[in-house]
């Protein structure tokens, strides 16, 4: 039985005719081949009863659907993989490979997590989920066998940038589970390297999941265990980022005094300029223009009439790269109409936000999207 597909489709609360339409949507817009509507209402069924196997060519599509590893499609259990090492000259021939990890081959991981990081950001996370499990587990590998600090830490710096966006990436799609073990891994990562902005960073995205699940007041705690953890050691990019996450989530907890005053240190915190990425942490997209879609962001959650005007001035600066991003304040637009009882506006933002999630496979913004529409 694939408890796999059948777990994963329920915890994204999709009915088995749901992704059958999912997978001919698919097949439509990659111009793939798959069977007819009955055919695939009895695919799907045998699939979670154990009475048909995954084929590989469907096992692709449900892997870009529903943003989850192979193993995790067919439910096969996280601790089934095989020792990398067996017996001391294996051990020792990997430690020596390790110690000679080159500048240069930290680079190569590097510059994978950006390839990976500007993919996400124009199509979406839901196909990227093998291509990022394989390069995190080349740096683990990588990580595991080196001994040494001057090896180890680059390493484990490469490992928690690629993590903590592997866990966004994994949270995008609803891979709740997924999304919190990879926080705990860049935190560990982090602290490897020695590495404090990269350890608030990872703390403060990891309380998004706290929030999501319900526990918003948690979330913001974390948030604030993160500034204070890293301290005088926080670029201005990055303090600003934190202020503006704890903003966002003490609206979500029902905080609003303490909301807009994360928000006024936000704006104190950003640097001048509409250069949007941190020299010293390359995670972190933030300037003006950004902080300005997510002021709209927590005024619209605040019931501020002030949410449209920014939010407005945020959409005619927006990265056309950045095609989640412009769901996200699409999103935010509808809500702020919503709030002023602007119920056509409001919709026609909703249409344009679910064509980009469309896009990007989105889980989390389509759930958005779908608990806004409910409110028309």
């Amino acid at each position: 039985m694939s408890d796999g597909l059948r777990s994963i489709r329920k915890a994204r609360g999709w009915s088995q005719e749901r992704l059958v339409g999912e997978i001919e949507r698919y097949a439509r817009q990659h111009v793939t081949d798959v069977a007819s509507t009955a055919s695939l209402k009895v695919y799907v069924s045998e699939w979670e009863h154990g009475k048909r196997s995954i084929s590989d060519c469907y096992a692709l599509i449900l892997r870009a659907l529903l943003g989850i590893t192979d193993a995790e499609l067919r439910g096969a259990p996280s601790d089934a993989v095989p020792s990398t090492a067996d017996g001391y000259d294996d051990l020792l021939a990997r430690i020596d490979a390790a110690s000679s990890v080159s500048h240069s081959l930290v680079k190569t991981f590097n510059d994978q997590t950006e390839l990976i990081r500007t993919m996400d950001r124009q199509m979406g996370a839901a196909g990227l989920v093998d291509q990022m499990s394989g390069h995190l587990s080349a740096l683990e590998d990588a990580l595991n066998f080196a001994v040494l600090p001057d090896t180890r830490r680059p390493v484990a710096l490469a490992l928690a940038g690629a993590s903590t966006l592997a866990a966004w990436q994994a949270l995008d799609t609803g891979a709740v589970e997924r999304a919190w073990r990879h926080y705990e891994l860049a935190k560990r990562a982090a602290q490897d390297a020695d590495a404090p902005m990269y350890l608030a960073h990872a703390m403060a995205e990891q309380a998004y999941v706290l929030c999501e699940a319900g526990r918003p007041a948690l979330g913001v705690a974390l948030v604030r265990d993160a500034r204070e953890t890293v301290g005088r050691r926080a670029s201005p990019r990055l303090l600003a980022w934190l202020y503006a996450t704890e903003a966002e989530l003490c609206a979500q907890a029902g905080m609003p005094a303490e909301s807009r005053r994360a928000l006024d240190a936000a704006a104190r915190s950003i640097p001048d300029g509409s250069e949007d990425r941190d020299p010293d942490m390359l995670s972190i997209f933030l300037n003006g223009g950004h902080l300005a879609r997510w002021q709209g962001n927590v005024l619209a959650m605040l019931g501020d009439d002030d949410a449209v005007g920014r939010l407005y001035d945020a959409l005619e600066v927006v990265d056309g790269t950045f095609v989640r991003a412009q769901a996200g304040l699409r999103c935010d637009l509808a809500h702020a109409h919503l709030s002023r009882g602007e119920y056509d506006q409001a919709n026609t933002h909703l249409r344009q936000a679910r064509l980009l999630a469309n896009r990007t496979g989105s889980v989390r913004q389509r759930r958005r999207i779908d608990l806004l529409s409910a409110r028309l």
